[in-house]
């Protein structure tokens, strides 16, 4: 893990265990201690122990007492149940993006995200992966100006495990979702809800699918 920056460390910490929980890194059931994570950070403690704090508030983390802070598991229900929500949420909120002139005027800045996407895959970065994965969907989302579904998709997206990502990317199937971004960003900028719809719909499926660990499909 890269060590942090020293301006706000609280939310950088935040934003790496984030990314080490949906990509599982961080193991649900395991108990993982603010000091170890800190002394990976190369920071103090006190910011990694806020940022876990802040995982225990939104259900993602547990404390143990005298031990240190434990990942919730995600049951098969639960998984469902954000799957059905993202699906709800998402695949109509991406298709009015198809009428809409600003995503037009930053294709540009959007296909460098899907090309990063594409490129850490390749690499086999799944933290790299996942962060500008997050950027290009909230990103496009946010050109809405709804905040509280950015918010609301954001917060599913931390509930999402992606445990499947890892063995996807050995066995080289990683690239091949990861170029989804690009087909998805053309059907936007085509003015295309219908395509944007069913590209969304396929792309989201993997939250049950290979991205779940559940299989491998190239």
């Amino acid at each position: 893990m890269d060590q942090l920056r020293q301006n706000n460390l609280r939310d950088q910490a935040l934003a790496v265990l984030k990314l080490r929980l949906v990509s599982g890194d961080l193991i649900p059931g395991e108990i993982y201690s603010a000091a170890a994570l800190a002394a990976e950070l190369g920071v103090s403690n006190s910011p990694v122990r806020e940022a876990m704090l802040t995982l225990v508030n939104q259900g993602l983390m547990e404390t143990v007492r005298n031990r240190g802070f434990r990942v919730v598991p995600l049951s098969d229900k639960e998984r469902r149940n954000v799957y059905d929500l993202r699906m709800l949420l998402e695949i109509p909120s991406m298709a009015r993006l198809a009428s809409m002139q600003e995503v037009k005027d930053r294709k540009n800045e959007f296909s460098a995200i899907a090309a990063e996407i594409v490129a850490t895959a390749r690499k086999g970065d799944i933290v790299g992966y996942l962060d500008a994965d997050l950027r290009f969907h909230l990103g496009l989302l946010g050109i809405l100006g709804n905040e509280q579904l950015t918010t609301i998709v954001g917060n599913l997206r931390d509930q999402t495990r992606q445990f499947g990502l890892k063995a996807l990317s050995k066995a080289g199937a990683l690239v091949k979702s990861a170029e989804e971004h690009h087909q998805i960003l053309d059907a936007i900028v085509e003015g295309d809800k219908k395509k944007t719809a069913a590209l969304m719909t396929a792309h989201l499926a993997h939250i049950r699918g290979d991205w779940a660990g559940t299989t491998i499909t190239r």
